[in-house]
C-alpha cells in the first residue's frame, strides 16, 4: 500500500476508467481454399493489406499463439489491420483466438495484441472475462497499456486490479510499472517501486535495472543513473553486457557518442567483451553526428574483431556514407552486405550508383545494378533511367 500511495503522488491523477466497446464481429468476405501453414501465412501477409483477405489468410493457417511463426504471423496481421484502420476486423480475428484456443493459454497473448492495434479498452474487456484473472495475464494487461501509448493508464491497473482481484505481483508486473514509468518521464518513480519489490521479497533482475537506466539517460538525470550503478553493486547484479549495451545506446541517442565510446574502453579494461549490438550503436551514434571517419573505423575494427554485423549496422552505414558523399567506402560496404544477400532500398543503391557515376565508376554502378536486378528481377524496370546516365 505504501508504494500506491507514492505512486499516486508521483503522476497527475487520471481520468475516468476507458469506456468498453460492445462486442462486434466481422466475417471475411472470401473463403480460404485450403489450409496452410504459418510460414506460408507469414509470406502472404507481408503484402496483403485487405482486411477480409487477412482474415481469410489468419483462417487458413489456423493460427494460434502456441507457436513462435503463429505468433509472428498473427503480430503482422493485427498490425495491418490495425494500419487498414479496421477495427472490427482486428476483434473478430482475436476473439476467435480466445474461442478456437485454449482461453487460459490465449488470453494473455490476445490482451497483448489488442495493446499492439491501440485499442486497450478491447485488452481490458478480455481481462476482466475472465473470472479469475491470472498474473500473467495482469502483466500482459499492463504491457497492453505500453504498446498503446496509453502509459499513465498502467499505474491506475496496477493499484486497481491487484487489490480487487487479489493478484500478487511479480517480478515482470513491477519491470513493466519500472517501464512504463521511464517510458513516460516519471523515472524517479523507479526508487518507490523498487523499495516495495524489496518489502515483496522480490529480487530486482538486469532487466530491471536496465530499464531504469535507459529512462534516467532519456530524461539526461546523470545522478540518478550513479545512484543506479550503485544499487545494482548493493542488490549483487553484475554490471555486464546488456547493461553496457543499455548505457551506450542512451548516450548515442543524446549524441554523447565519444562518452559511450569510453564505456567502450571501460568495458574491455573490466574484461567484458562487446558484441555485434555494441558496435551497432556506436556506429550509428557517429553517423548520427556525421562523424564518419569515427563510424569506418569502428566498422573496421569490428570485422578484426571477428564481430559481424547485422543487415541494419550494414544499411545505416551505406545511407550515411553515401550522404557524406564517401562512395568508394560505400561500395566496399554495400558489396558486404550484399554477399551476405542484405540489398538496401533501392533510393539507397540508386544515389550509390549515381555517386559512382559521378566520380566516373562506371563499371562499379553497372556491377552493383546488376546484382540488384539479378537479386530482384521483378524490379529491374525501375533501373532503366538510371542505366540511361551511363555512357
Amino acid at each position: 500500500m505504501a508504494l500506491l500511495v507514492r505512486l499516486r503522488r508521483c503522476l497527475p491523477p487520471l481520468g475516468l476508467p476507458l469506456p468498453l466497446p460492445r462486442r462486434l464481429s466481422a466475417a471475411p468476405t472470401t473463403t480460404p481454399a485450403e489450409p496452410i501453414t504459418a510460414v506460408a501465412a507469414l509470406s502472404l501477409l507481408r503484402s496483403e493489406k485487405d482486411p477480409a483477405r487477412i482474415l481469410s489468410i489468419c483462417r487458413a493457417a489456423a493460427l494460434s499463439p502456441n507457436s513462435h511463426p503463429d505468433r509472428t504471423a498473427l503480430s503482422l496481421a493485427v498490425s495491418s489491420l490495425s494500419a487498414a484502420g479496421s477495427p472490427t476486423a482486428v476483434r473478430s480475428l482475436l476473439d476467435g483466438l480466445l474461442s478456437s484456443t485454449s482461453a487460459a493459454v490465449a488470453r494473455p497473448h490476445v490482451i497483448v495484441l489488442f495493446g499492439q492495434a491501440g485499442m486497450l479498452p478491447d485488452a481490458l474487456r478480455t481481462f476482466e472475462a475472465s473470472q479469475t484473472p491470472s498474473v500473467r495475464s495482469l502483466n500482459a494487461l499492463l504491457f497492453a497499456c505500453i504498446l498503446s501509448k496509453k502509459h499513465a493508464e498502467v499505474r491506475r491497473i496496477f493499484y486497481d486490479f491487484t487489490i480487487s482481484y487479489g493478484i500478487n505481483p511479480n517480478l515482470d508486473t513491477y519491470n513493466t510499472v519500472i517501464k512504463a514509468f521511464c517510458e513516460s518521464g516519471s523515472s524517479r518513480c523507479f526508487f518507490s517501486v523498487l523499495e516495495e519489490m524489496v518489502r515483496m521479497n522480490i529480487k530486482p533482475n538486469l532487466t530491471t535495472f536496465s530499464v531504469a537506466l535507459a529512462g534516467f539517460y532519456r530524461e539526461q538525470l546523470f545522478d540518478y543513473v550513479r545512484k543506479v550503478l550503485w544499487l545494482m553493486k548493493k542488490h549483487k547484479c553484475h554490471a555486464g553486457l546488456s547493461i553496457y549495451n543499455v548505457r551506450i545506446l542512451s548516450l548515442c541517442k543524446l549524441k554523447k557518442s565519444n562518452e559511450a565510446k569510453e564505456l567502450l574502453k571501460e568495458m574491455r579494461m573490466r574484461g567484458t567483451k562487446p558484441n555485434w549490438v555494441t558496435y551497432d550503436h556506436l556506429i550509428l551514434g557517429f553517423c548520427n553526428e556525421g562523424c564518419l571517419d569515427e563510424a569506418k573505423m569502428l566498422f573496421r575494427e569490428m570485422g578484426r574483431r571477428g564481430l559481424a554485423p547485422e543487415s541494419k549496422c550494414y544499411f545505416s552505414l551505406i545511407y550515411y556514407l553515401c550522404k557524406g558523399g564517401d562512395f568508394e567506402m560505400t561500395l566496399e560496404v554495400c558489396r558486404e552486405s550484399m554477399e551476405r544477400n542484405w540489398v538496401p532500398c533501392f533510393s539507397i543503391m540508386r544515389e550509390l550508383v549515381n555517386g559512382l557515376v559521378s566520380t566516373s565508376k562506371f563499371e562499379e554502378a553497372r556491377e552493383i545494378i546488376a546484382k540488384v536486378k539479378e537479386k530482384f528481377p521483378a524490379k529491374a524496370e525501375m533501373w532503366r533511367e538510371v542505366e540511361g546516365i551511363l555512357p
